[in-house]
């Protein structure tokens, strides 16, 4: 952020009293209280759909969330002189959820479920966002690990990291290339109706601690420019698996988090079964593998060889969570 984005301030309908520099972002105290001016990175259809979900929610008024705001002519962005566009959205101060509380993280699935009851919207007529596809991300990343392995193979002198990390392909590779098979199977056996047609539920897309605040006015969900439309679970997913894995897959703390997002909302069959398949590919070593292989090899961060330690060290307590917490599903693969 520079003082060219400053000046951006100019071209809205609003009196600022002062600014400072937050994280990748300015963050302004103005006469329509606290807003933050952000670089965006989407398209003009997504901003679109983000301003219309966000309002819809904030009408629902079962959860706090942002808002977009327009420049005078009526636009959700404004450029600046090299192209690049920025958003204002209103904003809270406070900090981010401690996920080392558990009264504070179930608060964070209790908001979600009561999110996902205000972001159901009827189909889009202009610009639509694909619905998300487990499958095909499984498979997109699938490839990729395949991809890699081969890389790894060919390489004649290899560090202790890809050393280590080729000793434990196998084992997550077919990991993953079995749920995409389970997940095809169930998918095609169990593909549920659309309880409405011309209705499309969307989800946060980021839903983790970082864009859940606590503020004075009470809790405030940020950060929605990921949103897309997918079975609402994906958010649940994605903070699960976080929560998690920072308390070794305890299977109390799995049991309750479901236990307290079902109290608000409930969990139908298949997005349990949805929900099962998502924890178990093996996202986190796709995500060690990507890294790794988009990153300089002259030098590999003491960093990866911790996560994929980690990893392994976590391994056989991830698998008993599964069967223990998901018990009928893993039984019947």
């Amino acid at each position: 952020m520079n003082d060219r984005a400053v000046a951006l301030l100019e071209q809205y309908d609003v009196e600022v009293l002062r600014t400072r520099k937050g994280r990748g972002a300015i963050l302004c105290d103005t006469d329509q209280g606290y807003l933050i001016l952000k670089e965006y990175t989407g398209n003009e259809d997504r901003i679109k759909i983000q301003d219309r979900l966000l309002r819809h929610i904030n009408e629902q008024g079962r959860v706090q969330v942002e808002t977009i705001l327009p420049n005078k002519e009526g636009s959700l962005y404004v450029r600046d002189g090299d192209g690049v566009m920025y958003v204002l959205k209103t904003y809270r101060e406070g900090r981010e959820c401690n996920i080392y509380d558990k009264a504070e993280c179930m608060e964070a699935v209790r908001l979600l479920a009561r999110l996902h009851g205000c972001t159901v919207l009827p189909e889009e007529t202009e610009g639509p966002l694909s619905t998300a596809m487990p499958e095909r991300e499984y498979e997109k990343r699938n490839r990729e690990l395949k991809k890699v392995r081969k890389y790894l193979q060919k390489r004649s002198q290899k560090t202790w990291f890809e050393i280590n990390l080729l000793n434990t392909y196998n084992l997550f590779l077919e990991q993953a290339l079995r749920v995409a098979e389970d997940w095809e199977h169930y998918r095609r056996s169990f593909a549920p109706k659309r309880e409405e047609e011309g209705v499309r539920t969307y989800c946060h897309g980021d839903y983790q601690y970082h864009n859940i605040l606590r503020s004075e006015e009470g809790w405030f969900l940020i950060n929605f420019e990921k949103c897309l439309p997918d079975d609402p679970i994906r958010d649940l997913y994605l903070l699960m698996r976080k929560l998690l894995e920072k308390s070794n897959w305890s299977v109390p703390l799995g049991r309750e988090l479901l236990e307290t997002y079902e109290a608000e909302r409930p969990i139908g069959a298949f997005s349990r079964i949805d929900l099962y398949y998502r924890l178990a590919y093996p996202e986190k070593f796709w995500k060690i593998v990507n890294f790794y292989y988009n990153s300089s090899k002259a030098w590999i961060p003491e960093r990866n060889w911790e996560k994929l330690e980690r990893l392994m060290r976590q391994e056989q307590e991830k698998q008993t969570f599964l069967d223990e917490v998901f018990r009928k599903v893993s039984a019947s693969r």
